[in-house]
């Protein structure tokens, strides 16, 4: 884990970002929020950037995400799921997160109906933009049909995508497909879809210029993740 002050020092340069290209995109600043992906940190280093002045984290386990909630309770966080959800961890899913990014089955939006069905369960749904097979996530041509058949079951407030690796002009084309796509399907079903999930550590100021409402960023804040 990086000192306390080194972990404020780095949230507030990536806010400085965020203030930059949201200006440069003509944006409010206060349109982007940050999440801060917290996979394998330990509760300390949430707790580092909380107090200098974070207040969404993203968890990619289920059970992660459990026991660090239990471990900051006493902290004010709202907390994203952000990786993959097996429909077995739906349960405890439904209890930690305020929203679910990465809905990509109805069989997954029926259990959440049958766990959290007053109000819906506030979800994103997780499209694979570039067709990669190591990656879950709806099609964009399945996008407009798998709206309709969960739209009952479940909060549909927008998309999320994780882009391939890329050069940031290429990354800059993922971003404006996901941001049409979104207006698209916002005008064929009638949802509002506020926001856009996308853009991390490498890519997120381009996210922002291409009209990224959430940036899920790591790295840039608590260093390099020490895997295991």
């Amino acid at each position: 884990m990086l000192p306390k002050n080194q972990i404020a020092e780095r949230l507030a340069a990536v806010q400085v970002r965020m203030v930059d290209a949201a200006r440069r995109a003509g944006r409010e600043p206060s349109s982007v929020r940050l999440v801060l992906a917290s996979k394998t940190q330990p509760p300390e280093a949430l707790a580092a950037a909380f107090a200098a002045g974070a207040r969404e984290f993203g968890e990619n386990y289920v059970q992660e995400g459990v026991i660090k909630r239990a471990a900051l309770s006493e902290l004010d966080i709202r907390w994203h799921l952000i990786g993959h959800l097996q429909t077995n961890k739906a349960r405890a899913a439904v209890r930690t997160f305020s929203l679910i990014q990465t809905l990509d089955s109805e069989r997954l939006a029926a259990a959440l109906f049958r766990l959290h069905p007053t109000p819906l369960m506030p979800v994103l749904i997780e499209i694979n933009l570039a067709g990669e097979s190591s990656k879950a996530g709806i099609s964009p041509e399945r996008a407009e049909a798998f709206i309709n058949s969960v739209r009952q079951q479940v909060d549909i407030q927008g998309l999320m995508a994780i882009p391939p690796p890329v050069a940031e002009d290429r990354a800059r084309q993922f971003f404006r497909q996901l941001r049409e796509l979104r207006d698209r399907l916002a005008a064929r079903t009638g949802l509002t879809l506020p926001e856009l999930s996308m853009g991390m550590t490498d890519d997120f100021e381009a996210a922002i210029l291409e009209g990224a409402t959430i940036v899920r960023v790591g790295r840039a804040v608590f260093g390099e993740r020490k895997e295991g």
